[in-house]
């Protein structure tokens, strides 16, 4: 890296969805996102610093920005222009280079082996808009009866959620059985009962558009019981996804010296219940 080259970063957003779907009631649906956007420097970038202590102001403006709310900044690197753009759609962040420097030294001392290092530079929460914000609507049902109990999961797929409309990986649905289940009548698709925990669990490799039926299905289990009727009890749901975020934000470049080498988007379930 001489003098005159562009240093290469790298951005990655990660965001979490939490959501709670109540019967098949959408406006019912509560939704929260969170997200969180690191810049990660290769460990060669230190040296750079040492031999160059005045380096260009690292700027990057954040694309799609009216969708963000409460968004925090890292306090000790990150400023911006508090006034009103004229495009409140973007929003021009620069780094605190002196500070930047300083924490990249301690992180490098710190971790020698280390080949780049994560700066955390924005936390921030997604405007959600109940239902049409999920990744994947749910809706759970029970009929207790004092011998048996059947369950139906409903679920479907909603690219709209997503700027890119991208697959969900290793989608599971856990949800725990009570009334002293003594036997699975019948379930599909194939699910795994776990006796000791009580609790039922589907697990699907992937949810997307190109799902069978456009990611829209059904799960269904009775079981047989000695001590029923059960309780219904909360579904939680788990899932990935790469390559998109819920909110469509980017980052892009708003001064020189550098280049975007990678710039990563992803976003996970946190607590994604559904209940009765």
């Amino acid at each position: 890296m001489g003098a005159q080259d562009t240093l290469p970063v790298a951005a990655a957003f990660t965001e979490t969805v939490n959501a709670f779907f109540k019967g098949a009631n959408p406006n019912k649906c509560v939704v929260k996102i969170t997200g969180e956007m690191v810049l990660s420097f290769p460990a060669g970038i230190t040296r750079h610093f040492a031999n160059n202590p005045s380096p260009a102001v690292l700027t990057f403006s954040i694309t799609h920005y009216s969708w963000l709310e409460h968004v925090l900044p890292n306090p000790q690197l990150l400023c911006c222009d508090t006034a009103t753009t004229p495009n409140p759609d973007c929003k021009t962040f620069w780094v605190n280079m002196p500070n930047l420097m300083t924490h990249l030294k301690k992180v490098a001392e710190q971790k020698p082996q280390a080949t780049y290092y994560n700066v955390d530079m924005l936390k921030y929460q997604v405007s959600a808009q109940g239902l049409t914000s999920t990744p994947l609507n749910l809706a759970a049902s029970w009929r207790c009866e004092p011998t048996s109990t059947d369950l139906r999961i409903d679920y479907k797929y909603n690219g709209g959620a997503m700027t890119t409309p991208m697959a969900l990986n290793n989608v599971q649905f856990l949800i725990p059985v009570d009334g002293g289940v003594t036997k699975l009548l019948a379930v599909l698709p194939p699910a795994a009962w776990n006796a000791e925990q009580q609790r039922i669990l589907w697990k699907i490799p992937d949810i997307s558009q190109k799902s069978e039926n456009g990611g829209i299905g059904s799960l269904l289990a009775r079981f047989q019981l000695s001590e029923g009727p059960s309780k219904p009890s909360p579904l939680a749901v788990q899932f990935t996804s790469e390559g998109s975020t819920l909110s469509g934000c980017d980052i892009e470049l708003a001064g020189p010296g550098y280049r975007f080498s990678l710039i990563k988007k992803r976003f996970a379930a946190g607590k994604y219940l559904a209940d009765n």
